[in-house]
């Protein structure tokens, strides 16, 4: 995602990071000349990203609401970025309010944990779930936490259909993590690789077998929408 935005006209443009976190993209966007607000439920999280963003002498507006009532006015940003924080939320409403605050033909970039339905058909039957996916927990995670919790449930072909709704068709579209995070760690970067040389080659059918999809679309913004 940062290789893409990297190449992206950021300086002096107005950007939208939603569902910030800790701030990780909003810093990194501001150090690339980006006039950047983020906002996020966690006033925990958000007091971190202040305490970050201050730390590295980034002024970056800061602000606590949910996504699915934002508080900007109409056609504000000419960026919107979203990193896993679209399975969180009610999707048309938010999708609303982010076509609301665009700018018309705005960029929005998209990068999100994802399971085609079929696929989370498989990783939910009764062998994978009572056999396989405990060892398969143990070896990826070790100790450590899986990177979805049990009461999260990743993007569908049905949610991605919604979200791409008012947008253009898209600029560009990158699906990750066939074996990665399911059946072998993401510490191991040759492995990585390999991985995302599989799904370029299994290109066709990338999107039945990935975990992950980054894409970017222009916003659409009927003419009766534009003040």
């Amino acid at each position: 995602m940062y290789g893409y935005l990297v190449n992206c006209d950021l300086k002096d443009k107005k950007v939208l990071v939603v569902g910030c976190g800790f701030g990780d993209d909003a810093l990194r966007v501001a150090k690339l000349g980006a006039k950047v607000s983020a906002f996020d439920l966690s006033p925990d999280s958000l007091q971190i990203a202040k305490v970050l963003a201050l730390r590295e002498g980034l002024d970056i507006i800061f602000e606590e609401m949910p996504a699915e009532k934002m508080l900007y006015e109409d056609n504000s940003f000419d960026y919107i970025i979203s990193r896993d924080i679209l399975h969180h939320v009610d999707i048309p409403n938010t999708m609303s309010e982010i076509v609301r605050v665009a700018k018309p033909g705005a960029l929005f970039v998209v990068n999100e944990i994802y399971s085609h339905s079929i696929t989370d058909k498989i990783r939910h039957s009764a062998l994978v779930e009572n056999v396989l996916y405990p060892k398969m927990r143990r070896l990826i995670y070790g100790p450590g936490k899986p990177y979805i919790t049990e009461d999260e449930r990743k993007l569908s072909e049905f949610d991605l259909e919604q979200i791409l709704k008012p947008l253009q068709p898209r600029l560009f579209t990158k699906y990750f993590n066939f074996l990665v995070t399911r059946v072998i760690p993401d510490r191991f970067d040759k492995l990585a690789q390999v991985d995302s040389l599989l799904l370029r080659i299994l290109h066709p059918i990338g999107h039945l077998l990935a975990g992950r999809v980054l894409f970017s679309a222009r916003i659409f913004k009927p003419a009766s929408s534009v003040q």
